[in-house]
């Protein structure tokens, strides 16, 4: 046999076999002795199949393998291979030279040090007189250096190199392949189950980057990733697809479906076991936990995109009912999905067609007097008729629809004050609008809403802003500032369904408020239920000693409101005095209660 190597470059690589007798043989060696290639020549000792035995080498094979040229003479080019070897590759050229045709190769060989390099070669017979081959020249040159950097490269495609899993193209190469013998294998077993896919996701790791700094949280992924290898069995892949999101793809399991899915619950659980144990952080504990979604394929399932959609969903909905949990795919999660993109590409249009309207519902105080409304929003549905926000809101929200909807509200409503104002009877009113937590979170919501009231002309002190008491619950600082501009700007300010926000009492004390509403859901069973009377009393009693405005919404009867009025409250909101009404129909209300007023 022969030494090896791979490469493009050839020394000697002609088309035929060249013709050399002894002196030019000789001649030959004599030019090779000082080339910088690896030059080795053999003979062909002629006994049933050729054998090779070397009868020249270079300096530089001396140098690159650390062989002396006596050491080597009359030994086979084989001297120079090892556990490493490519068998297929050495095959290929022992055919080839059996042939008597040239050959390029790559190959690993080893220097005499045992040391392992690689070297591109290229084999060309020489034919005597006679047209016999007689012996081979191998020009070869060591490519170890390049080796090593097409593999770091390799690497670096298919691993991550902070845990060194297997990243995102790793994975779906090898899901791919799965996938595949999943389809062949239905061909002869058509029930069976082929694997599962798991999302994992770390619970609030952005607390640990936030406090302890990105080197630990890194040294966390780290961790993770080892644990999760110790959970699987090592013909599954861990993968990381970035940030504290890794997946776990188990292969080979059971061909019935329920114990496929205990199978997968167990490794699973195990998991979130494993997860949850004390980390030693660079000298800190740390607890983590994490939510897992959990989908398994087969044959009837060969796309990929909706198997990550699945586990992905699966994975999200872990962290809904509480995180720290394990969830399966159902395929009424993919319905839910289906259902919000579709109801979120309506309110795109929607948006852009204007198809949505306010409502206004009145807010009484002593005598029903009435001192203000309440902006609601509707969606005139071109199939659905009139939509009510319950059905929209969340959706909005999730989308970001909401920033863009929320802003329609209050330049509507505040077109609306002006045109209130060029009335005497109605320019004492103002108007209410509610503003989610992810409209008040963004950066620009402040200027947002004063360049609407500088752009229309209205008078700020109208305009009434009920934030959601959740609003409290984080970023107290940020949100204290944002309310401080507003009112200073004049704006009226109220917590909107207080009592059912959790929110810390003890912030009261340092927000701008002037008002406080109490949730429909205290005021629903406040006769029945000594529990609501309580705390509706007990949030009165809080706006008082605050000195804060407070209104109860959701006033269905006069006993409610009596009760109410009992306690201390005198501004109220509900159908014992007008539901929600379009502006015309408003209209219409506030010029009838002034006649009945007038007639008193």
């Amino acid at each position: 046999m022969h030494i090896s190597l791979f490469g493009k470059r050839s020394f000697f690589a002609p088309p035929t076999p060249i013709r050399y007798d002894e002196a030019e043989l000789r001649l030959l060696e004599t030019s090779m002795a000082k080339l910088h290639d690896i030059v080795v020549i053999t003979e062909v000792v002629p006994q049933g199949t050729p054998v090779h035995r070397i009868v020249y080498v270079n300096e530089a094979f001396e140098a690159h393998t650390g062989y002396t040229r006596r050491e080597v003479m009359g030994c086979s080019p084989g001297l120079l291979q090892g556990q490493g070897s490519q068998l297929k590759e050495l095959s290929r050229i022992r055919i080839a030279l059996q042939n008597s045709q040239p050959v390029h190769a790559e190959l690993v060989n080893y220097k005499k040090d045992g040391t392992l390099f690689w070297i591109e070669l290229d084999i060309t017979p020489l034919k005597n007189a006679q047209g016999a081959t007689s012996h081979w020249v191998s020009a070869a040159r060591d490519v170890t250096q390049r080796k090593i950097a097409e593999e770091e490269i390799e690497y670096l495609a298919f691993y991550d190199p902070l845990t060194q899993l297997p990243n995102r193209q790793m994975l779906m190469d090898r899901l791919e392949r799965a996938l595949n013998q999943s389809a062949d294998l239905a061909q002869t077993e058509p029930g069976s189950i082929n694997g599962a896919l798991m999302f994992i996701d770390l619970d609030n790791f952005k607390v640990l980057n936030d406090t302890l700094g990105h080197a630990t949280g890194d040294l966390l992924l780290r961790k993770v990733a080892t644990r999760l290898g110790a959970c699987v069995r090592l013909s599954d892949t861990v993968a990381r697809l970035g940030g504290d999101e890794f997946v776990v793809m188990l292969e080979s399991l059971p061909e019935d479906t329920d114990a496929a899915t205990t199978y997968s619950h167990r490794v699973a659980h195990g998991i979130l076991l494993a997860l949850s144990e004390t980390y030693i952080l660079a000298g800190h504990q740390h607890d983590s936990t994490c939510s897992i979604g959990v989908t398994l394929f087969s044959k009837r399932q060969q796309n990929m995109g909706d198997l990550l959609k699945q586990a992905d969903l699966a994975m999200y909905q872990a962290k809904a009912a509480g995180r720290n949990a394990v969830c399966f795919f159902d395929p009424a999660m993919q319905a839910v999905v289906n259902a919000n993109a579709a109801l979120n590409m309506e309110l795109r249009q929607g948006l852009r067609e204007g198809s949505f309207v306010l409502h206004y519902q009145p807010q009484v105080g002593r005598e029903e007097h009435m001192f203000g409304v309440e902006a609601l929003v509707r969606w005139q549905h071109p199939m659905r008729g009139l939509v009510y926000p319950d059905e929209f809101i969340a959706q909005a929200e999730d989308s970001g629809l909401i920033l863009q909807l929320g802003q329609w509200v209050i330049e509507t409503a505040c077109v609306q004050l002006l045109t209130w104002a060029q009335r005497p009877e109605t320019n004492h009113l103002r108007i209410a609008v509610n503003v989610s937590v992810r409209q008040f979170r963004h950066p620009e919501f402040v200027d947002m809403v004063m360049a609407i009231i500088n752009r229309v002309g209205v008078n700020a002190n109208n305009l009434k802003l009920e934030l959601t008491e959740s609003l409290l619950a984080t970023g107290i600082e940020v949100t204290i500032a944002k309310m401080g501009q507003l009112k200073e700007a004049g704006i009226t300010l109220s917590i909107d369904d207080f009592g059912i926000g959790y929110s810390a009492l003890s912030y009261l004390k340092y927000l701008p408020l002037d008002q406080l509403k109490i949730d429909r859901m205290f005021i629903k069973d406040i006769l029945t239920d000594p529990n609501d009377a309580a705390i509706a009393r007990t949030i009165i009693g809080l706006a008082q000693s605050l000195g804060l405005g407070v209104v109860a919404e959701g006033v269905e009867t006069n006993a409610q409101r009596d009760l109410l009025a009992r306690f201390g409250c005198h501004c109220y909101q509900g159908h014992l005095f007008c539901p929600a009404l379009p502006i015309s129909e408003l209209e219409v209300f506030m010029k009838q209660q002034s006649q009945d007023q007038s007639t008193h």
